[in-house]
């Protein structure tokens, strides 16, 4: 082999190690701008989401955005539209008061508690709901990969449920959850159940907000460490 050759071979091979390094850093860059891209958040619901009872700052959709930027996602803003009391009927109106664009990243649904509370028809549930359903879609860009619904807590375990009738209550939202859970999976949309975790409120009243009903700031820790799993992973797509 000439020197020249040999100076050839080795120039090559450098040209091929930096085009390969050139290559691996790209990817590496990528995945870095992929986590870091800003995200939209809108939470649609009621009491159990704007954390009725706590400070704001505490309710699920605040300490899911917290938990998502100690993952370093960064969110561009965090959007709540949800009050006290708020059934599908209420929650409709309310969106329709409101000017939502069609941009958010990632769009959560909890609703239903109230229509329950109130004795209302379930028929009436099964068809708002899919209507709201219909709209988080619209507002997530219309891509269902960018919605996720969470149920409804049994409050029936609560000292305000307990004086009531607690096996009803429980009774009465699995039936409404089981249609929320149907249409999520209609949709190929994930159902994240926190109602497991709210029944522990029964044996741990530190997990209730001081009205004895609602969640506490420690309930809703519990909640956003059983959805971070899905939430990331619908982020991450």
């Amino acid at each position: 082999m000439s020197l020249n050759t040999h100076y050839s071979h080795k120039f090559i091979s450098l040209i091929l190690i930096l085009f390969v390094f050139t290559a691996c850093q790209s990817k590496i860059d990528s995945s870095e701008t992929d986590i870091s891209e800003p995200i939209r958040y809108l939470a649609l619901g009621d009491s159990y989401t704007i954390g009725t009872g706590i400070n704001e700052e505490n309710n699920y959709p605040n300490q899911l955005t917290d938990s998502l930027l100690s993952k370093e996602y960064q969110i561009d803003t965090t959007v709540v539209i949800a009050t006290n009391g708020w059934t599908t009927t209420d929650l409709k109106n309310g969106i329709r008061d409101v000017n939502i664009p069609s941009n958010f990243d990632l769009v959560t649904l909890l609703i239903g508690v109230n229509n329950q509370y109130q004795g209302l028809d379930i028929d009436l549930y099964q068809t708002e709901f899919k209507e709201l359903l219909d709209q988080a879609i619209s507002f997530a860009q219309g891509d269902t990969s960018n919605v996720a619904v969470i149920s409804i807590p049994n409050y029936g375990v609560t000292p305000f449920g307990q004086s009531g009738n607690p096996v009803v209550i429980r009774q009465e939202i699995e039936m409404y959850n089981s249609i929320a859970e149907q249409f999520a999976s209609d949709y190929g949309i994930p159902f994240i159940d926190v109602t497991g975790i709210s029944e522990l409120a029964e044996n741990d009243t530190t997990l209730l907000a001081s009205d004895s009903l609602h969640p506490s700031a420690k309930m809703y820790a519990l909640w956003v460490e059983e959805m971070l799993p899905t939430i990331t992973e619908i982020l991450d797509e």
